[in-house]
């Protein structure tokens, strides 16, 4: 199964989310959940491609290199086992640099330089993209993007502006005109929802 072909940068598409509490890292290691595939590479591109463009590769390469590392994940998603020696971060991390030292012996794009320098060079800027607070903002805000059709608009609204713009409550209840209790509720049950869903994947 190849991966949903998604554009770096397009907007997430308009439909339901499968509300059931099972996160989507479970959902992903089921054949034929192609919802989950569809989720997954919505969350996963643009911060791929953000890596890829750190590196200096032309727009059209750095797509590429996605869609390379997302096929890959298809591929060995079935055998990925989540436990706290092996990050789902870290295993990402790993395709991710395989396929660009690929792409750059291939392609001629690097210089020559022996193994341990190449992927020194590639960690360092790997590291600035999958750092755990980039890696973790990155996710955190595709994640409610995807979901914003899953919650009422003021829902939502409060939870991002409170989240993601990290405005004050009472700021946000003020704007909304809402019970400043309203925003908190919010908050509580966007990111319930999105805890479970990104069950296994901050880590």
């Amino acid at each position: 199964m190849r991966p949903p072909m998604i554009a770096a940068g397009s907007p997430p598409a308009k439909h339901g989310m499968n509300t059931t509490s099972i996160s989507l890292l479970q959902r992903l290691r089921q054949p034929g959940d192609h919802e989950a595939w569809r989720r997954f590479v919505q969350l996963y591109s643009p911060l791929l491609y953000y890596w890829a463009r750190g590196v200096r590769l032309p727009a059209a390469d750095a797509a590429d290199l996605v869609q390379e590392v997302l096929l890959v994940v298809v591929e060995q998603m079935p055998q990925f086992t989540y436990n706290p020696d092996r990050s789902f971060r870290g295993w990402l991390r790993t395709i991710a640099l395989n396929k660009w030292r690929e792409r750059c012996r291939r392609h001629a794009t690097a210089p020559a330089v022996d193994d341990e320098g190449l992927d020194g060079a590639a960690s360092r800027d790997m590291a600035d993209a999958l750092a755990d607070s980039e890696y973790r903002h990155w996710l955190v805000r595709q994640a409610l993007e995807i979901m914003q059709a899953e919650f009422e608009p003021t829902t939502w609204k409060a939870c991002w502006e409170s989240v993601v713009s990290d405005r004050p409550a009472a700021e946000v209840a003020a704007e909304l005109n809402v019970r400043i209790e309203v925003v908190y509720g919010a908050k509580s049950r966007v990111l319930r929802r999105l805890r479970e869903e990104l069950d296994g994947l901050l880590d």
